[in-house]
């Protein structure tokens, strides 16, 4: 039986000049299709996994539109498990759309975002993870989130949740053996008492697994880092340094910088989002009150906040009002301007001393950033890291059903009601891997895919 009934064409790669240009169809008429207008071999007589040069010609006016290699690729040895047609044509914005167009006028339809990944999806070819994993390693931004991405692409994330669900169902069926059939001589009796490790194993295995996944997250969005401190203590020039431009303006007049001003800057091994702050004091000037309104609003959004203080200076009333915001929320203290003579004395928090002149100390910042938010054992290839989500609200959602698990079973109710929460768990942990979703939930996850994908 046929899953899809038309066949789809889109370009897979970036709208914009280039060297080629990668035209994608998929479906059972794929091969046809292209063969209309495809002058060179007759692609409905060569084999799978295929390249073949020719021309594609507007039958209508005899014109060749492009010379242009294509790779044949038969279902179901494909990206989707259909007939695969991909046009390398030259890279021009205009010869690519008139390929496009004329396979529109002769059967295609245009595909939607991610319908490609949506088909092998469907068809069975990856679970959802895998389908995520594509848009992430597109998407990544540095080492760590490709290593990450690749590593899902691979079926890490979906060896670990089938593993972890077959462990579950293994439970769930023989409670359900006990409460059917108790009558039978052969079946162990199961009781909460030899229930209880086993969830205990596999919430503890599921929570590391999500903490792992909030680093991931980090790597794969970016860290953002918010600069906080009391006006000319030198937050713009930090900025300025970490990113190694003068994106903030920097003066010596206290409140000159009156709005967030933001820069990316890709590190080795991350990202980081970096946030400069509007001074924060007690101010009568209009526009410096809602700049300050601003820096604390921004506080909430914070992965990490970087506190800057003045060295030169002995610790202000401000500070301390700006300690207290930040104090229960991750953060780092530095003292900058550490080429001036030192009068700061800070009694309760160990402190990053830098100056914004010297690039050593701001690569040691850098530095501490990671190490402060954990993420220096990324790099261990045994973990299993989910960034997506999605994926991290359905496992969270899994633990909370196994501490629910845990408390009837310590309340001492029947297995019944244990069977319950252990059920709930399994249909979560369903859902990372697509084998539980719902048809609007898919419309939404891959939506935002390419075209070409």
């Amino acid at each position: 039986m046929k899953l899809f009934e038309d066949t789809i064409v889109g370009i897979a790669t970036a709208q914009s000049k280039g060297a080629i240009s990668i035209i994608r169809v998929s479906g059972d008429q794929a091969v046809q299709i292209v063969n209309q207008v495809f002058k060179g071999r007759d692609l409905t007589k060569v084999k799978s996994h295929t390249i073949h040069y020719g021309h594609i010609v507007d039958n209508k006016t005899k014109q060749t539109i492009d010379e242009v290699l294509v790779s044949v690729f038969l279902a179901p040895k494909s990206y989707t498990t259909e007939n695969v047609v991909e046009i390398n044509c030259h890279g021009g914005l205009f010869v690519t759309n008139q390929v496009f167009e004329l396979l529109l006028t002769i059967g295609a339809r245009a595909a939607e975002a991610g319908e490609f990944t949506k088909r092998a999806f469907l068809a069975g070819r990856i679970d959802l993870t895998k389908a995520e994993a594509v848009m992430d390693v597109i998407t990544a931004e540095n080492k760590n989130a490709l290593k990450i991405a690749t590593s899902a692409l691979n079926g890490k994330i979906s060896n670990f949740v089938l593993n972890k669900r077959q462990e579950l169902l293994d439970i769930i069926a023989t409670i359900s053996v006990n409460i059917d059939y108790p009558e039978y001589d052969d079946v162990v009796e199961l009781t909460n008492k030899d229930i209880l490790p086993k969830v205990k194993k596999l919430r503890s295995e599921l929570n590391t697994t999500l903490q792992n996944a909030k680093s991931a997250k980090l790597l794969k969005n970016g860290i953002n880092t918010v600069i906080v401190g009391r006006p000319n203590v030198g937050k713009s020039s930090l900025l300025n340094a970490i990113i190694n431009e003068n994106k903030a303006i920097v003066t010596d007049v206290p409140g000159t910088t009156r709005d967030i001003v933001e820069a990316t800057i890709q590190l080795e091994n991350v990202t980081l989002n970096l946030i400069d702050t509007a001074g924060i004091r007690d101010t009568k000037d209009v526009v410096e009150q809602i700049g300050v309104k601003k820096s604390k609003e921004v506080l909430d959004t914070a992965d990490i906040i970087l506190f800057v203080l003045d060295g030169s200076m002995t610790y202000q009333k401000e500070d301390e009002e700006i300690f207290n915001l930040i104090k229960n929320k991750c953060h780092l203290v530095i003292v900058n301007k550490s080429d001036l003579e030192q009068k700061l004395v800070l009694q309760q928090e160990e402190a990053i001393i830098i100056s914004t002149k010297d690039q050593t100390s701001i690569q040691k910042l850098e530095s501490h950033i990671v190490k402060k938010l954990c993420l220096n054992n990324i790099s261990n290839k045994d973990i299993t890291y989910m960034s997506n989500a999605r994926q991290i609200e359905k496992l969270h959602s899994a633990i909370v059903s196994l501490d629910e698990a845990l408390d009837v079973i310590k309340s001492g109710y029947q297995i019944d009601f244990v069977d319950i929460y252990l059920r709930k768990a399994w249909l979560y942990l369903g859902e990372i891997v697509g084998q539980t979703s719902t048809d609007s939930l898919l419309d939404e996850l891959f939506s935002k895919f390419c075209l070409g994908k």
